[in-house]
């Protein structure tokens, strides 16, 4: 097994293309093609965490935080990237890390909050935009059953929880080949009307080269003619935070403290208690109180999270309780996705949980 075949399977759980534009997620040390000896999951990357891979002959890190965020231009071992960098290198460890792309996945970091806290009907809190696209192509119609298999097959057709999904009229399509084409059907240099179907379906941004790859593979004509339309509409099944409910309302006190025993936290930052029942749950793994308009308007009891300002506190203003029980606290169980993942993939593989918790916050 290479390098690239983790890649390949953690980048079909959580493509690249769902990254923020301030991220590095991806291979950021070593050769695709380099054998893997073994793999170790964890949320940071520092030297501890390097010597933690030598020591279990792991030549392949998985963390959730990339080391690497911006440029590099020199290597002098000041900072602890820098010294990181160095001691990976040296010792030949690889370095692959899934961020914001798998806090964006439907079942990434937001979603295991949620599974800890044992939640029901949970939705992407504020879902992606500008993320799908509609195929438009145009197939002889005897074709057009297997054409629309294809891309169905390739991810195309997803609206919500129906699958299968595409819209197809009747219409005569003309071309005329030069002498330089072998027509699927007419004659070179006569003008054809063939009886066609407009296939109409709809998919997310990241599945394109595999959906246009399945189209042309299943087209019978020399030329295929296709059309790709942006759409405004949101992709309900990618995006930043959760929202789901608890299957019964508790008090206020009473989830704090499950809260604070489920994520181990050291303690809870928390706005006032509305003396209320809570049963409408938000979160979001890491930095979320961006999301807290979101989890107000959604109707939210509570917004679990991190990372939240002395000022952003006030925002709450009445309607929700914040509690914000630390960055790495939401997102320790990163590792537990890393590493179902790659287990269910390869099965017989070598996969280390990391024993170093790398939290720098500590609490007295």
């Amino acid at each position: 097994m290479q390098i690239k075949d983790v890649a390949r399977a953690l980048e079909e759980f959580a493509p690249l293309q769902f990254q923020e534009s301030y991220d590095n997620a991806g291979l950021c040390i070593g050769i695709p093609e380099t054998e893997v000896t073994g793999i170790l999951v964890s949320i940071d990357i520092t030297e501890t965490i390097i010597d933690e891979a030598i020591e279990k002959n792991c030549n392949l890190i998985v963390s959730h935080h990339p080391l690497i965020f911006s440029g590099i231009k020199k290597i002098t071992g000041k900072t602890y990237v820098e010294k990181c960098i160095a001691k990976a290198i040296r010792n030949n460890i690889s370095i692959y890390s899934a961020h914001t792309n798998i806090d964006s996945a439907f079942e990434g970091v937001s979603y295991k909050m949620c599974q800890k806290l044992g939640l029901i009907n949970c939705k992407v809190l504020m879902p992606s935009g500008n993320f799908l696209f509609k195929l438009v192509t145009f197939v002889p119609k005897d074709f057009a059953e297997k054409v629309r298999e294809a891309i169905f097959a390739a991810g195309a057709g997803h609206i919500g929880n129906y699958d299968k999904c595409s819209f197809n009229t009747s219409g005569s399509g003309t071309f005329r080949g030069s002498e330089n084409t072998n027509p699927f059907a007419g004659k070179k240099g006569s003008l054809h009307f063939e009886d066609e179907t407009r296939i109409e379906a709809i998919f997310p941004k990241h599945l394109q080269q595999n959906i246009i790859s399945a189209l042309l593979n299943s087209h019978p004509y020399e030329e295929v003619a296709y059309d790709i339309y942006s759409l405004d509409n949101i992709y309900e099944k990618a995006g930043m935070g959760m929202i789901g409910e608890l299957p019964e309302e508790t008090n206020e006190l009473s989830f704090l403290g499950k809260v604070k025993s489920t994520f181990s936290s050291g303690s809870i930052r928390h706005t006032k208690f509305l003396n209320k029942p809570v049963r409408k749950v938000a979160v979001c793994g890491g930095s979320g109180s961006n999301l807290l308009a979101k989890a107000i308007n959604k109707g939210a009891d509570i917004f679990i999270s991190g990372d939240f300002k002395y000022h952003q506190f006030f925002d709450a203003n009445d309607k929700i309780m914040i509690a914000d029980i630390g960055h790495y606290e939401s997102e320790q169980f990163t590792k537990e996705i890393f590493y179902d993942l790659l287990i269910k993939n390869f099965p017989t593989f070598a996969v280390h949980f990391s024993s170093n918790n790398t939290n720098p916050i500590n609490y007295l």
